[in-house]
Order: structure tokens, then sequence, then C-alpha cells
């Protein structure tokens, strides 16, 4: 795998881990603390950067798994050639 297919396979991971991440812990906010014109369903906190920190390590891991699993020809990217 060269570099570029490395880079390419860890952005389509962290974006997929952080779709997963996001909903983590939010709360819904009370509705005496809501302002005029706020969704019912923010969350209060959504304390996106501690997502972001969770989403690069969880996709670094997978990352190099995938990694591994290709450098060790588990899982081949070369086409087969018919003998």
């Amino acid at each position: 795998m060269n570099w570029v297919t490395g880079l390419v396979v860890y952005v389509i991971l962290w974006w997929l881990v952080l779709f997963t991440v996001l909903p983590w812990g939010n709360r819904v906010p009370d509705p005496e603390d809501m302002e005029a014109g706020q969704a019912t369903s923010a969350p209060s906190n959504p304390r996106i950067l501690l997502k972001m920190a969770i989403t690069t390590v969880i996709a670094g891991i997978a990352w190099a798994g995938v990694y591994w699993l290709i450098a060790s020809e588990i899982i081949s990217l070369r086409p087969t050639v018919a003998p």
C-alpha cells in the first residue's frame, strides 16, 4: 500500500468512525434551559473536540489493522491473473 492509498483509507475510516462516535454521551437540555428557536433535539454539550480526538485514535488503530491485513497479504489488492 503506497502512502496515497494509506491516506485515503485513513480518511475513509476516520469519517466512518466519526459518525459512529458523534452520538456518544449526548444529552438533550432541559426544556426550561432552551432558548427560543433552539431545536429540541440539539445536544446541550456536544464535546466535538473530545469526540474528534477519540475518532483519531480509533481510526488510527483500525488503519493499523487494515495495513497489517494488506501487508501480510491476507487481503490482496492486486488483480489476479488467470493461468
